[in-house]
C-alpha cells in the first residue's frame, strides 16, 4: 500500500468516525451537528498527518503543527458556550464533544485506528445514555419555553407569575405578540424535568389563559 494510500484511508476513517459522533448530535438538534463534528475530526486528522510530512520533508518539529490544533479547538468551543440565559450557561456540552472530536482526529491521524474506534464508541455512548440517565435522575437543569395568551399584557404576565410564584420559578427572556384579539406571551422558565413538568401543568389548570403551550428545551445538551 503507498504512503498517499494510507493517508487518504486515514482521512476517509476521521470523516467516518467524525460524521457517527454528528450525527448524534444532529439527531438531537445540537448547534455543532454532522458537518461540524466531520470537519473537526477530519481537519485535525489533516494537520496531524501535515505535522508529520511537512516537518520530514524539511527537517522540523514533527509535533509543532499538531499542537496547535488544541487552542484552534479551544477557540472553536468558547464560542458555542458564551452565550448564557438567566443563570443557566448553555453549550458546555457542545464544546467538549469538539473538543473531544479533535482527539479521535489526531489519533486516526497518528495511526492509531483502535485507540480511535473505541473513543468514538466511548463517545456515542456517553451522550446517548448518560444524557437520558440525568434526565431519569432530575439532574438536569433545563431552559424551558412556553406560549401563553390572554385579553392583555399586563394581565397575563401576572397570572404567569401568580403560578410561577410558588414554584420560585421567575419568566426569562420574556417576548410579547400582540394581536386584534388578544396578546401571546413567549417567555422561558429554568429548571429540571419535574419542575417543568409542574410549571406546565400550572399554566394549564390555572384556567386563565386563552390558550397555553409548552415549546420545549431551548437548547438542551
Amino acid at each position: 500500500m503507498s504512503p498517499i494510500m494510507g493517508d487518504l484511508e486515514k482521512l476517509a476513517l476521521a470523516a467516518l468516525l467524525g460524521g457517527l459522533i454528528g450525527l448524534e448530535r444532529q439527531a438531537k438538534h445540537r448547534p455543532a451537528g454532522l458537518r461540524t463534528n466531520l470537519f473537526i475530526c477530519l481537519g485535525a486528522a489533516m494537520f496531524t498527518l501535515l505535522s508529520d510530512e511537512l516537518a520530514g520533508a524539511h527537517t522540523g518539529d514533527h509535533t509543532r503543527i499538531a499542537a496547535q490544533i488544541i487552542p484552534g479547538i479551544g477557540f472553536i468551543g468558547a464560542g458555542s458556550i458564551l452565550h448564557a440565559r438567566g443563570d443557566l450557561v448553555t453549550g458546555i456540552t457542545t464544546a467538549a464533544t469538539l473538543f473531544v472530536v479533535a482527539s479521535v482526529g489526531m489519533a486516526v491521524g497518528g495511526g492509531q485506528y483502535v485507540l480511535a474506534v473505541v473513543a468514538t464508541l466511548l463517545i456515542i455512548g456517553v451522550l446517548l445514555l448518560l444524557g437520558g440517565i440525568e434526565r431519569g435522575l432530575n439532574l438536569k437543569v433545563l431552559l424551558y419555553a412556553y406560549e401563553v395568551s390572554g385579553p392583555s399584557a399586563e394581565e397575563t404576565e401576572a397570572k404567569v407569575n401568580e403560578v410561577l410564584e410558588p414554584l420560585h420559578s421567575l419568566m426569562l427572556n420574556t417576548q410579547l405578540a400582540p394581536t386584534p384579539r388578544h396578546v401571546r406571551i413567549h417567555f422561558e422558565c429554568e429548571g429540571t424535568r419535574k419542575h417543568q413538568a409542574r410549571v406546565l401543568k400550572g399554566l394549564k389548570e390555572s384556567g386563565a389563559f386563552e390558550s397555553v403551550a409548552a415549546l420545549g428545551p431551548v437548547q438542551a445538551e
